[in-house]
Protein backbone atom coordinates (compact mmCIF):
# COMPACT_ATOMS: atom_id res chain seq x y z
CA UNK A 1 0.00 0.00 0.00
CA UNK A 2 1.50 3.39 -0.90
CA UNK A 3 1.72 5.74 1.83
CA UNK A 4 -0.30 8.58 2.17
CA UNK A 5 2.59 10.97 3.42
CA UNK A 6 5.33 11.83 1.20
CA UNK A 7 8.80 14.15 1.69
CA UNK A 8 6.44 17.16 2.64
CA UNK A 9 3.32 16.31 3.65
CA UNK A 10 -0.01 14.92 1.75
CA UNK A 11 0.30 16.42 -1.84
CA UNK A 12 -1.80 15.59 -4.94
CA UNK A 13 -4.64 16.98 -7.29
CA UNK A 14 -6.60 18.99 -5.05
CA UNK A 15 -10.15 17.98 -5.30
CA UNK A 16 -9.17 14.74 -7.24
CA UNK A 17 -6.88 13.53 -4.89
CA UNK A 18 -6.81 15.73 -2.34
CA UNK A 19 -10.28 15.89 -1.36
CA UNK A 20 -12.25 18.05 1.08
CA UNK A 21 -13.29 14.87 2.53
CA UNK A 22 -9.44 13.58 2.94
CA UNK A 23 -8.51 17.11 4.44
CA UNK A 24 -11.69 16.89 6.93
CA UNK A 25 -10.52 13.44 7.94
CA UNK A 26 -6.67 14.67 8.20
CA UNK A 27 -7.95 17.66 10.76
CA UNK A 28 -9.52 15.07 12.84
CA UNK A 29 -6.83 12.50 12.89
CA UNK A 30 -4.47 15.04 13.74
CA UNK A 31 -6.01 16.73 16.30
CA UNK A 32 -6.37 13.28 18.21
CA UNK A 33 -2.50 12.59 17.59
CA UNK A 34 -1.18 15.84 17.74
CA UNK A 35 -3.27 18.03 20.65
CA UNK A 36 -2.29 17.65 23.82
CA UNK A 37 -4.70 16.91 26.79
CA UNK A 38 -5.89 20.36 27.72
CA UNK A 39 -6.53 21.88 31.32
CA UNK A 40 -9.62 21.94 32.73
CA UNK A 41 -12.27 25.07 31.07
CA UNK A 42 -9.56 25.04 28.46
CA UNK A 43 -9.00 23.49 24.75
CA UNK A 44 -6.41 22.58 22.14
CA UNK A 45 -5.23 24.83 20.34
CA UNK A 46 -4.27 24.95 16.10
CA UNK A 47 -3.21 27.54 13.86
CA UNK A 48 -3.94 26.87 9.97
CA UNK A 49 -2.54 29.26 6.94
CA UNK A 50 -2.66 28.61 2.98
CA UNK A 51 -1.23 29.92 -0.06
CA UNK A 52 -3.26 31.84 -2.77
CA UNK A 53 -4.24 28.65 -4.39
CA UNK A 54 -8.29 28.85 -5.55
CA UNK A 55 -8.12 25.14 -3.88
CA UNK A 56 -6.85 26.26 -0.87
CA UNK A 57 -10.07 28.09 -0.19
CA UNK A 58 -11.84 24.82 0.18
CA UNK A 59 -9.31 23.22 1.61
CA UNK A 60 -9.08 25.63 4.66
CA UNK A 61 -12.76 25.38 5.24
CA UNK A 62 -12.42 21.40 5.81
CA UNK A 63 -9.26 21.67 7.88
CA UNK A 64 -10.86 24.27 10.10
CA UNK A 65 -14.13 22.13 10.28
CA UNK A 66 -12.76 19.04 11.01
CA UNK A 67 -10.02 20.73 13.47
CA UNK A 68 -13.45 22.38 15.23
CA UNK A 69 -15.11 19.44 15.20
CA UNK A 70 -12.29 17.86 17.04
CA UNK A 71 -12.67 20.12 20.00
CA UNK A 72 -9.69 22.08 18.95
CA UNK A 73 -9.95 25.93 19.08
CA UNK A 74 -8.72 27.26 15.66
CA UNK A 75 -6.69 30.56 14.57
CA UNK A 76 -7.16 31.16 10.76
CA UNK A 77 -3.76 32.86 9.46
CA UNK A 78 -4.76 33.31 6.34
CA UNK A 79 -2.30 33.46 3.17
CA UNK A 80 1.30 33.46 4.99
CA UNK A 81 4.35 31.90 3.80
CA UNK A 82 5.43 28.08 5.25
CA UNK A 83 7.87 29.23 7.76
CA UNK A 84 5.40 32.20 8.69
CA UNK A 85 2.69 29.71 9.87
CA UNK A 86 6.02 27.39 11.53
CA UNK A 87 7.04 30.48 13.66
CA UNK A 88 3.36 31.51 14.91
CA UNK A 89 2.96 27.91 15.52
CA UNK A 90 5.86 28.57 18.37
CA UNK A 91 4.98 32.21 19.08
CA UNK A 92 1.42 31.73 19.44
CA UNK A 93 2.23 28.89 21.67
CA UNK A 94 -0.17 26.45 19.55
CA UNK A 95 -0.61 22.87 19.82
CA UNK A 96 0.08 22.19 16.12
CA UNK A 97 0.14 24.19 12.93
CA UNK A 98 -1.45 23.57 9.71
CA UNK A 99 0.28 24.39 6.33
CA UNK A 100 -2.23 24.10 2.89
CA UNK A 101 0.49 24.19 0.03
CA UNK A 102 2.25 22.29 -3.02
CA UNK A 103 5.10 24.71 -2.87
CA UNK A 104 6.67 24.77 -6.15
CA UNK A 105 3.93 22.84 -7.59
CA UNK A 106 1.33 24.24 -10.47
CA UNK A 107 -1.62 25.91 -9.37
CA UNK A 108 -4.04 22.63 -9.58
CA UNK A 109 -2.00 20.61 -7.03
CA UNK A 110 -2.07 21.21 -3.25
CA UNK A 111 -0.99 19.53 -0.19
CA UNK A 112 -1.30 19.42 3.59
CA UNK A 113 1.98 19.56 6.05
CA UNK A 114 1.55 19.58 9.57
CA UNK A 115 3.55 21.37 12.52
CA UNK A 116 4.12 19.99 15.85
CA UNK A 117 4.47 22.22 18.79
CA UNK A 118 6.84 24.74 18.31
CA UNK A 119 7.12 24.51 14.69
CA UNK A 120 8.68 21.50 13.69
CA UNK A 121 8.03 19.06 10.89
CA UNK A 122 6.49 15.81 12.02
CA UNK A 123 9.31 12.26 11.99
CA UNK A 124 7.88 9.75 10.05
CA UNK A 125 6.52 7.94 13.13
CA UNK A 126 4.17 10.62 13.52
CA UNK A 127 2.98 11.07 10.24
CA UNK A 128 2.48 7.02 9.88
CA UNK A 129 0.35 6.99 13.71
CA UNK A 130 -1.93 9.83 11.99
CA UNK A 131 -2.51 7.71 8.32
CA UNK A 132 -3.27 4.08 10.91
CA UNK A 133 -5.83 5.77 12.65
CA UNK A 134 -7.43 7.56 9.18
CA UNK A 135 -10.89 5.84 8.50
CA UNK A 136 -11.92 5.27 11.92
CA UNK A 137 -15.18 6.58 13.36
CA UNK A 138 -14.79 8.87 16.52
CA UNK A 139 -17.32 10.88 17.98
CA UNK A 140 -16.89 14.34 17.47
CA UNK A 141 -16.80 17.29 20.48
CA UNK A 142 -20.37 18.69 21.59
CA UNK A 143 -21.52 21.96 23.79
CA UNK A 144 -19.24 23.54 25.04
CA UNK A 145 -16.56 21.19 23.81
CA UNK A 146 -16.39 22.13 19.99
CA UNK A 147 -13.86 24.13 19.20
CA UNK A 148 -13.96 27.83 18.40
CA UNK A 149 -12.51 29.45 15.48
CA UNK A 150 -11.23 33.17 15.05
CA UNK A 151 -9.15 35.24 12.12
CA UNK A 152 -5.58 36.60 12.94
CA UNK A 153 -5.52 40.22 12.47
CA UNK A 154 -1.49 40.60 12.78
CA UNK A 155 -0.29 36.97 11.84
CA UNK A 156 1.95 38.84 8.83
CA UNK A 157 3.02 41.63 10.87
CA UNK A 158 4.60 39.95 13.63
CA UNK A 159 6.36 37.36 10.70
CA UNK A 160 7.58 40.18 9.34
CA UNK A 161 9.05 41.91 12.34
CA UNK A 162 10.19 38.54 13.54
CA UNK A 163 12.40 38.18 9.81
CA UNK A 164 13.76 41.79 10.05
CA UNK A 165 14.80 42.06 13.17
CA UNK A 166 17.16 38.65 12.99
CA UNK A 167 19.02 41.17 10.64
CA UNK A 168 22.37 41.61 11.78
CA UNK A 169 23.09 44.44 9.14
CA UNK A 170 20.35 46.44 7.33
CA UNK A 171 19.92 46.61 3.60
CA UNK A 172 20.37 50.70 3.23
CA UNK A 173 21.82 51.48 -0.18
CA UNK A 174 20.87 47.95 -1.62
CA UNK A 175 18.06 47.95 -4.60
CA UNK A 176 16.51 44.20 -4.75
CA UNK A 177 14.05 42.82 -7.32
CA UNK A 178 11.75 39.91 -5.39
CA UNK A 179 9.93 37.35 -6.95
CA UNK A 180 7.32 35.92 -5.19
CA UNK A 181 5.96 33.17 -7.62
CA UNK A 182 2.45 35.29 -7.23
CA UNK A 183 2.22 32.45 -4.13
CA UNK A 184 2.57 33.39 0.02
CA UNK A 185 5.14 35.65 -0.05
CA UNK A 186 3.40 38.59 -2.01
CA UNK A 187 1.85 40.01 1.39
CA UNK A 188 4.85 39.75 3.14
CA UNK A 189 8.40 39.28 1.29
CA UNK A 190 8.54 43.03 -0.59
CA UNK A 191 7.39 44.96 3.09
CA UNK A 192 10.07 42.66 4.94
CA UNK A 193 12.74 44.09 2.65
CA UNK A 194 11.96 47.45 2.54
CA UNK A 195 10.97 47.51 6.37
CA UNK A 196 14.72 45.97 6.58
CA UNK A 197 16.35 49.67 4.29
CA UNK A 198 16.20 48.50 0.49
CA UNK A 199 15.06 49.37 -2.42
CA UNK A 200 12.13 47.19 -3.81
CA UNK A 201 11.12 45.83 -6.98
CA UNK A 202 8.42 43.45 -6.62
CA UNK A 203 7.05 40.78 -9.55
CA UNK A 204 5.09 38.10 -9.52
CA UNK A 205 3.44 39.57 -6.38
CA UNK A 206 -0.14 39.76 -8.01
CA UNK A 207 -1.95 35.93 -7.41
CA UNK A 208 -4.81 34.77 -8.30
CA UNK A 209 -5.58 31.89 -7.35
CA UNK A 210 -4.57 30.13 -10.83
CA UNK A 211 -1.17 31.72 -11.53
CA UNK A 212 1.06 30.51 -8.82
CA UNK A 213 4.65 29.58 -10.16
CA UNK A 214 3.08 29.96 -13.37
CA UNK A 215 6.61 31.36 -15.22
CA UNK A 216 8.03 33.27 -12.52
CA UNK A 217 9.28 32.14 -8.93
CA UNK A 218 12.22 29.92 -8.47
CA UNK A 219 11.43 27.05 -10.67
CA UNK A 220 11.82 30.20 -13.65
CA UNK A 221 14.83 32.33 -12.83
CA UNK A 222 14.84 33.79 -16.02
CA UNK A 223 11.74 35.77 -15.08
CA UNK A 224 13.58 37.07 -12.25
CA UNK A 225 17.18 37.66 -14.49
CA UNK A 226 15.49 40.09 -16.81
CA UNK A 227 13.86 42.25 -13.94
CA UNK A 228 17.24 42.85 -12.33
CA UNK A 229 19.09 43.69 -15.25
CA UNK A 230 15.86 45.73 -16.81
CA UNK A 231 15.83 47.88 -13.02
CA UNK A 232 19.98 47.73 -12.60
CA UNK A 233 19.05 46.03 -9.23
CA UNK A 234 22.25 45.17 -7.20
CA UNK A 235 20.15 41.39 -6.29
CA UNK A 236 17.45 39.59 -6.91
CA UNK A 237 15.40 37.27 -4.74
CA UNK A 238 13.09 34.70 -5.84
CA UNK A 239 10.53 32.42 -3.99
CA UNK A 240 8.68 29.24 -4.36
CA UNK A 241 4.86 29.20 -3.48
CA UNK A 242 5.00 28.86 -0.14
CA UNK A 243 8.26 30.56 0.33
CA UNK A 244 10.52 28.14 2.13
CA UNK A 245 12.51 28.66 -0.48
CA UNK A 246 15.29 31.25 -1.90
CA UNK A 247 17.23 31.35 -4.74
CA UNK A 248 19.25 34.51 -5.63
CA UNK A 249 20.32 36.11 -9.03
CA UNK A 250 23.03 38.88 -9.22
CA UNK A 251 23.24 42.44 -11.21
CA UNK A 252 24.84 40.57 -14.14
CA UNK A 253 21.62 37.73 -14.31
CA UNK A 254 23.53 35.16 -13.14
CA UNK A 255 22.32 32.46 -10.85
CA UNK A 256 23.27 32.01 -7.45
CA UNK A 257 22.05 28.34 -5.97
CA UNK A 258 21.51 26.94 -2.84
CA UNK A 259 24.87 25.63 -2.27
CA UNK A 260 26.17 29.23 -2.98
CA UNK A 261 24.10 31.16 -0.27
CA UNK A 262 25.12 28.43 1.88
CA UNK A 263 28.74 28.94 1.36
CA UNK A 264 28.07 32.62 1.76
CA UNK A 265 26.19 32.27 5.13
CA UNK A 266 28.31 29.78 6.34
CA UNK A 267 31.44 31.71 6.20
CA UNK A 268 29.72 34.85 7.70
CA UNK A 269 28.10 32.95 11.01
CA UNK A 270 31.68 31.62 11.32
CA UNK A 271 33.10 34.99 11.26
CA UNK A 272 30.63 36.07 13.67
CA UNK A 273 30.53 33.24 15.89
CA UNK A 274 27.89 32.07 15.03
CA UNK A 275 28.30 28.77 13.51
CA UNK A 276 27.84 26.02 15.68
CA UNK A 277 30.96 23.17 15.93
CA UNK A 278 31.90 25.32 12.59
CA UNK A 279 29.59 23.20 11.08
CA UNK A 280 27.52 23.43 7.99
CA UNK A 281 24.98 20.31 7.04
CA UNK A 282 23.90 19.96 3.29
CA UNK A 283 22.59 16.43 1.24
CA UNK A 284 24.22 14.18 -0.88
CA UNK A 285 23.19 16.29 -4.23
CA UNK A 286 25.28 19.41 -2.77
CA UNK A 287 28.16 20.07 -5.31
CA UNK A 288 31.34 19.17 -5.06
CA UNK A 289 32.43 22.72 -5.46
CA UNK A 290 31.19 23.34 -1.52
CA UNK A 291 32.51 20.73 -0.37
CA UNK A 292 35.74 21.78 -1.41
CA UNK A 293 35.66 25.73 -0.31
CA UNK A 294 34.62 24.56 2.93
CA UNK A 295 37.02 21.90 3.62
CA UNK A 296 39.35 24.70 2.65
CA UNK A 297 37.56 27.14 5.04
CA UNK A 298 38.18 24.70 8.00
CA UNK A 299 34.10 24.25 8.12
CA UNK A 300 33.02 20.85 9.00
CA UNK A 301 30.73 19.14 6.72
CA UNK A 302 27.61 17.05 7.97
CA UNK A 303 25.96 15.13 4.69
CA UNK A 304 22.15 13.69 4.55
CA UNK A 305 19.80 12.31 2.63
CA UNK A 306 18.43 14.36 0.03
CA UNK A 307 14.96 16.33 2.05
CA UNK A 308 15.12 19.18 4.32
CA UNK A 309 13.89 17.29 6.76
CA UNK A 310 16.57 14.89 7.21
CA UNK A 311 18.77 17.91 6.79
CA UNK A 312 16.49 19.59 9.84
CA UNK A 313 16.76 16.26 12.32
CA UNK A 314 20.83 15.90 11.44
CA UNK A 315 20.79 19.96 13.14
CA UNK A 316 18.64 19.17 15.77
CA UNK A 317 20.70 16.21 16.50
CA UNK A 318 23.88 17.93 16.34
CA UNK A 319 22.55 21.38 17.96
CA UNK A 320 24.34 23.02 14.41
CA UNK A 321 23.23 26.20 13.37
CA UNK A 322 22.88 26.30 9.05
CA UNK A 323 22.12 23.46 6.94
CA UNK A 324 20.14 23.45 3.26
CA UNK A 325 19.82 22.02 -0.06
CA UNK A 326 21.21 23.44 -3.60
CA UNK A 327 17.16 23.64 -4.41
CA UNK A 328 17.67 26.84 -1.77
CA UNK A 329 15.82 25.70 1.23
CA UNK A 330 17.83 26.93 4.08
CA UNK A 331 17.63 26.64 7.33
CA UNK A 332 18.95 29.25 10.11
CA UNK A 333 18.08 27.33 13.44
CA UNK A 334 18.65 30.10 15.55
CA UNK A 335 16.05 32.07 14.07
CA UNK A 336 13.55 29.34 12.66
CA UNK A 337 12.14 25.72 13.02
CA UNK A 338 12.38 25.14 8.71
CA UNK A 339 13.39 26.26 5.90
CA UNK A 340 12.51 30.35 5.40
CA UNK A 341 12.98 31.69 1.98
CA UNK A 342 12.30 34.85 3.20
CA UNK A 343 14.81 35.02 5.98
CA UNK A 344 17.77 33.68 4.02
CA UNK A 345 17.41 36.78 1.45
CA UNK A 346 17.60 38.78 3.99
CA UNK A 347 20.64 37.37 5.48
CA UNK A 348 22.49 36.45 2.03
CA UNK A 349 21.60 40.76 1.41
CA UNK A 350 22.89 41.68 4.69
CA UNK A 351 25.55 39.73 3.76
CA UNK A 352 26.51 41.62 0.44
CA UNK A 353 26.24 44.73 2.57
CA UNK A 354 28.31 44.23 4.91
CA UNK A 355 30.84 42.84 3.19
CA UNK A 356 30.58 45.81 0.66
CA UNK A 357 30.66 42.84 -2.29
CA UNK A 358 28.53 42.58 -5.27
CA UNK A 359 26.65 39.27 -5.30
CA UNK A 360 28.05 37.78 -7.83
CA UNK A 361 31.78 38.68 -6.34
CA UNK A 362 30.23 37.18 -2.80
CA UNK A 363 29.51 33.84 -4.27
CA UNK A 364 33.06 33.49 -5.64
CA UNK A 365 33.66 31.84 -2.04
CA UNK A 366 32.79 28.46 -4.20
CA UNK A 367 33.91 27.12 -7.44
CA UNK A 368 30.84 25.84 -8.66
CA UNK A 369 31.73 22.63 -10.83
CA UNK A 370 29.88 21.42 -13.68
CA UNK A 371 27.19 18.98 -12.53
CA UNK A 372 24.65 16.74 -14.51
CA UNK A 373 21.80 15.06 -13.79
CA UNK A 374 20.36 12.55 -15.88
CA UNK A 375 16.51 10.72 -15.10
CA UNK A 376 16.92 7.21 -16.13
CA UNK A 377 13.13 6.53 -16.21
CA UNK A 378 10.54 3.01 -16.39
CA UNK A 379 13.39 1.04 -14.68
CA UNK A 380 13.34 -1.29 -11.43
CA UNK A 381 14.72 1.19 -9.40
CA UNK A 382 15.08 -1.47 -6.43
CA UNK A 383 17.31 -3.50 -8.16
CA UNK A 384 19.56 -0.62 -8.57
CA UNK A 385 21.74 -1.18 -5.08
CA UNK A 386 22.66 -4.99 -5.99
CA UNK A 387 23.47 -4.82 -9.85
CA UNK A 388 26.99 -5.55 -10.31
CA UNK A 389 27.11 -4.03 -14.14
CA UNK A 390 26.31 -0.36 -12.36
CA UNK A 391 27.91 -0.89 -9.65
CA UNK A 392 31.24 -1.81 -12.18
CA UNK A 393 30.29 1.33 -14.34
CA UNK A 394 30.35 3.58 -11.41
CA UNK A 395 33.32 2.17 -9.82
CA UNK A 396 35.21 2.91 -13.94
CA UNK A 397 33.73 6.45 -13.65
CA UNK A 398 34.99 7.10 -10.12
CA UNK A 399 38.36 6.11 -10.66
CA UNK A 400 38.28 8.14 -14.51
CA UNK A 401 36.77 11.38 -12.37
CA UNK A 402 39.58 10.72 -9.11
CA UNK A 403 39.57 13.38 -7.19
CA UNK A 404 37.92 16.45 -9.66
CA UNK A 405 34.32 14.90 -9.58
CA UNK A 406 32.26 12.73 -8.28
CA UNK A 407 28.94 10.10 -9.16
CA UNK A 408 25.70 9.62 -7.04
CA UNK A 409 23.12 7.09 -8.14
CA UNK A 410 20.03 7.77 -6.58
CA UNK A 411 16.67 6.08 -6.76
CA UNK A 412 13.32 7.92 -6.85
CA UNK A 413 11.51 7.23 -3.70
CA UNK A 414 8.05 7.50 -5.70
CA UNK A 415 8.70 7.00 -9.38
CA UNK A 416 10.08 3.64 -11.45
CA UNK A 417 13.42 5.86 -12.08
CA UNK A 418 16.99 6.16 -11.10
CA UNK A 419 19.03 9.84 -11.07
CA UNK A 420 22.40 9.92 -12.32
CA UNK A 421 24.55 12.90 -10.85
CA UNK A 422 27.84 13.36 -12.24
CA UNK A 423 30.38 16.76 -11.58
CA UNK A 424 33.41 17.07 -13.33
CA UNK A 425 35.44 19.75 -13.64
CA UNK A 426 33.99 20.36 -17.39
CA UNK A 427 30.53 20.18 -18.47
CA UNK A 428 31.10 18.46 -21.54
CA UNK A 429 33.36 15.39 -19.17
CA UNK A 430 29.96 15.11 -17.05
CA UNK A 431 27.63 15.10 -19.16
CA UNK A 432 29.71 12.30 -21.31
CA UNK A 433 29.96 10.40 -18.21
CA UNK A 434 26.21 10.65 -17.08
CA UNK A 435 25.18 8.99 -20.51
CA UNK A 436 26.99 6.41 -20.80
CA UNK A 437 26.21 5.36 -17.16
CA UNK A 438 22.66 6.19 -17.65
CA UNK A 439 23.07 3.81 -20.56
CA UNK A 440 24.15 1.14 -17.98
CA UNK A 441 21.61 1.53 -15.90
CA UNK A 442 18.51 1.18 -18.62
CA UNK A 443 20.25 -2.12 -19.76
CA UNK A 444 20.74 -3.23 -16.42
CA UNK A 445 17.35 -2.59 -14.64
CA UNK A 446 15.35 -2.97 -17.53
Amino acid sequence: MTRLFGTDGVRGVAGRDLTAALALDLAVVAAQVLATEPTEGSRPLAVVGRDPRASGEFLEAAVVAGLASAGVDVVRLGVLPTPAVAYLTGALNADFGVMLSASHNPAPDNGIKFFARGGHKLPDAVEDAIEERLGRTVAGAVGADVGRVTDSSDGGERYIEHVVNSLPQPLTGLKVVVDCANGASSGVAPEALRRAGAEVIAIGDRPNGLNINEGCGSTHLETLSAAVREHGADAGIAHDGDADRCLAVAADGSVIDGDQILAILALELREAGRLAEDTLVVTVMSNLGLKLAMKEAGITLVETLVGDRYVLEAMRSGSYSLGGEQSGHVILLEHASTGDGLLTGLHLLAAMNRRGLALAELAKVMNRLPQVLVNVRGVDRARAGVSPEIAKAVAEAEAELGGTGRVLLRPSGTEPMVRVMVEAAEHDRAQEIADRLADVVRTALA
